[in-house]
């Protein structure tokens, strides 16, 4: 049975895709385990890093089971399948822990798309990427136009949604996609992962959040949470609080 497999160990969360047999595509049901597990790491504070990969050796992902949505009407397809993932996959770009993506194997279309919801990316050298959706006649939906094209220089990602070409590893190395090439890219994702462990997990949180604000990357939300969590270490916020909880007017320092 396919799935999304979650194993916590120390402060490293690591997310496997299991379903070896179709070379670990998204079915309706790991989409669902995949939210369901990114709520559980999100509310673990002890969890420090996450690493993301495939299972086996052949693909890291190659993307949404078309059996999954090939049935669907136009307006279940729009609504359901692909607005529903791409809010899973902006939950994973946004949780506030770093994370890696170790690509195992190929990763096609919404493979792809996981991908670059993650941080950091390690890459095996005989694995490849691609967007083939314009094949089966639909168009990237999981974030394959729009947060690839901040990661990926706008002809090679030409070269796979228009040509449906495949990138190999060392094009991604060169041009900054991924950040290693490994051998055993699983290894070094928890050599990774064990390093992010280690850092302020307040400071790498604040970070990665001024980052991708200056992306845009939920740039109006991200203002509202770094201003709230400015306003919650104040005097004025503990004055108010306890003032309303004691049924007084507040006298506010100022500080």
């Amino acid at each position: 049975m396919s799935g999304v497999r979650l194993h916590i160990s120390g402060p490293v969360a690591t997310l496997t895709l299991d379903n070896p047999a179709k070379l670990n595509c998204f079915t309706v049901e790991m989409l669902g385990q995949l939210a369901s597990h990114l709520e559980v790491i999100e509310a673990r504070p002890e969890v420090r890093a996450v690493i993301i990969t495939g299972e086996g050796e052949k693909a890291f992902c190659s993307g949404a089971d078309i059996n999954a949505w090939g049935g669907l009407s136009p307006a279940e397809f729009a609504r359901n399948w692909v607005r529903g993932g791409h809010r899973i996959f902006d939950r994973l770009a946004r949780l506030s822990k770093p994370t890696i993506a170790a690509l195992n194997g190929h990763a096609f279309g919404g493979g792809l798309e996981l991908a670059a919801a993650c941080d950091i990316r390690i890459i095996t050298a005989r694995a490849t990427i691609a967007l083939p959706e314009a094949g089966v006649g639909i168009v990237p939906g999981w974030s394959g136009s729009q947060r690839l094209a901040r990661l990926i220089p706008e002809g090679i990602l030409k070269e796979m949604a228009l040509l449906g070409r495949r990138i190999p590893a060392d094009r991604l190395l060169s041009c900054g996609f991924v950040a290693e090439v490994a051998d055993d890219v699983r290894a070094t994702a928890q050599e990774i992962a064990e390093k992010a462990a280690t850092l302020s997990p307040r400071a790498t949180e604040i970070t990665k959040a001024m980052i991708h604000a200056g992306q845009g990357e939920d740039s109006a939300a991200l203002i509202e949470a770094l201003g709230s969590a400015a306003i919650s270490a104040s005097a004025d916020r503990n004055e108010g609080v306890t003032a309303f909880q004691e049924k007084r007017k507040p006298e506010f320092p100022g500080t």
